[in-house]
């Protein structure tokens, strides 16, 4: 696999579809300054994400893993001025750099950043009866993967979009033997996307500039 060629093409992508754009590209810079792991989404991705959530007209998102705030400034301009984006993280700087970036992009009301580990957060929004959310965006450690699609389920409704990242793992996850924990979480999560009666769903397989990968998504019956 040519990877240099694949980066090539994401960058020609995300020039066309993406271009620049300073609150964008400010969330990155900050993140690296602050010593953040450079494992955001890329910029067409993002995109992606994007229009996944206007096209299913989202008002109410939930993110599971904040890092420093790119993917949350894509969902909080695709919800709106009047929507809600709940994102989750476990790291407090972390959640630090992700609200400085939100506010520098304009976003702070729109999205909030609900600091603690996030089995514990979901199960506090299930006990509240939270409004149910439009779309669902699991991207943290992957071996809660099946704890948190178990979960978000709880957390939805019928229609309600739950997309899972990196669960390709660069090919890793046709190894059924592997006792890798993030690994096992992602099998998990994918065979039960595959085999809930309440889900109708699949996986593809990506490359760019984040390496080789994918994602998956589905609808909520």
């Amino acid at each position: 696999m040519d990877i240099d060629r694949s980066e090539r093409v994401d960058q020609y992508l995300a020039e066309l579809f993406v271009g620049d754009d300073p609150a964008l590209e400010g969330a990155l810079a900050a993140s690296a300054a602050a010593g953040l792991p450079p494992i955001a989404v890329s910029a067409v991705q993002g995109k992606l994400l994007f229009l996944l959530a206007q096209s299913a007209g989202a008002r109410r998102v939930l993110e599971v893993g904040t890092l420093g705030g790119y993917s949350a400034i894509w969902f909080g301009r695709a919800v709106g001025e009047n929507g809600r984006v709940i994102s989750l993280e476990i790291d407090p700087e972390h959640a630090a750099v992700a609200r400085t970036n939100l506010e520098s992009a304009g976003l702070e009301r729109v999205v909030s950043v609900e600091l603690g580990p996030a089995l514990q957060t979901l199960d506090r929004l299930i006990a509240e009866h939270a409004e149910p959310f439009d779309l669902i965006f699991i991207d943290a450690d992957k071996r809660n993967n099946p704890n948190y699609l178990a979960r978000g389920l709880e957390l939805s409704h019928p229609g309600t979009v739950i997309v899972v990242d990196n669960v390709v793992r660069d090919g890793a996850v046709t190894d059924a033997k592997s006792r890798d924990p993030d690994l096992v979480g992602t099998r998990r999560v994918l065979e039960m996307m595959a085999t809930d009666p309440r889900l109708q769903a699949t996986a593809i397989q990506t490359v760019g500039a984040k390496g080789y990968d994918g994602f998956a998504v589905a609808l909520v019956r």
